[in-house]
């Protein structure tokens, strides 16, 4: 008698949840590291020591270097998930709490789904572009209540950073189908680590700097920037972009905690009821379950398994 066989879509949102719980600490670990740290080093710089274990990673693979068009791919990724978002969100976290950050950004499942659209040619109902809107809206109505009526600058920035992110999971997810999502986020964070690094260097701290934050530059760095992004481009790349995207509607609700317990951060009823109402939104208007993707040469479950 054969055994049981695994369902990909249960692997997929195991793979995809496990990314959400690393990033969801990811805005407040920012906000303690920039008390202390320039954003350059607490937002791209966080990259460079992740790079070199993606590099020690890849050797001990025996990798084989991606071929011209992924790396043009690559590039794309490396310039969503591992500069512009960093950048964003870490100039955005100077000027506001982690737990506003965190509603702005919970419109990153969104945009994910909508890049699903324009770059897998997945196929989203008509509701889903309807409450899409009304999660834009809601977000926007939040920023200007909490910015007494007005849209503030470093909620312009982040909002970018988030779409720059979505981009970035988006041709992950295509790539890791290709290639491997251990594979991708390391030969990712390889290809933009010497462009950082002098950066980064020149932002290294003249005074001290406290375990602290020293503590939250280390999660962003292994957990933010590699780990999480390893089991999201995995999740992503088995269950269909659009679909595990939706996962990310839980980030926000654990972002707020993590905020409130680590930082001491208030959760007042109109933060909450906008980061549920954002939720709300986009879980009525989710895309359909996709068929099955399929990869080049091999399944995405057999270049999974070859990733362990």
């Amino acid at each position: 008698m054969s055994g049981p066989t695994r369902d990909p879509v249960s692997s997929a949102h195991v793979w995809g949840m496990l990314g959400v719980l690393g990033f969801a600490l990811t805005l407040p670990m920012t906000r303690i590291a920039v008390r202390e740290l320039d954003p350059l080093l607490a937002g791209p710089g966080r990259a460079v020591p992740a790079a070199l274990i993606g590099a020690l990673l890849l050797w001990l693979d025996r990798a084989p270097r991606p071929q011209a068009g992924q790396w043009i791919r690559l590039a794309l990724v490396s310039v969503g998930i591992v500069l512009l978002f960093p950048l964003c969100s870490a100039y955005a976290l100077t000027r506001m709490p982690a737990s506003h950050g965190a509603v702005l950004i919970s419109l990153i499942p969104l945009f994910t789904a909508a890049g699903g659209f324009l770059r897998a040619g997945e196929r989203p109902r008509m509701a889903f572009w309807l409450c899409s809107v009304a999660a834009v809206t809601i977000v926007f109505l939040h920023a200007a209540r909490s910015g007494g009526g007005s849209f503030s600058h470093a909620e312009a920035v982040l909002l970018l950073g988030a779409l720059a992110c979505a981009a970035g999971y988006t041709e992950g997810a295509l790539l890791s189908r290709e290639m491997g999502a251990l594979r991708v986020i390391c030969w990712t964070l390889v290809l933009a680590a010497p462009l950082i690094a002098p950066f980064a260097w020149r932002a290294l701290p003249a005074a001290d700097v406290s375990l602290n934050a020293w503590l939250a530059f280390l999660y962003v760095s292994l957990i933010s920037a590699l780990l999480a992004f390893c089991a999201w481009y995995r999740g992503l790349a088995m269950g269909g972009i659009g679909r595990i995207a939706q996962l990310q509607l839980l980030q926000p609700f654990i972002t707020l905690l993590a905020a409130a317990v680590l930082l001491g951060e208030a959760l007042d009823f109109g933060m909450l009821a906008a980061a549920a109402g954002v939720s709300a939104c986009i879980t009525i208007g989710r895309p359909k379950a996709p068929k099955a993707p399929r990869a080049s040469g091999n399944d995405e479950e057999a270049i999974a398994a070859r990733q362990a």
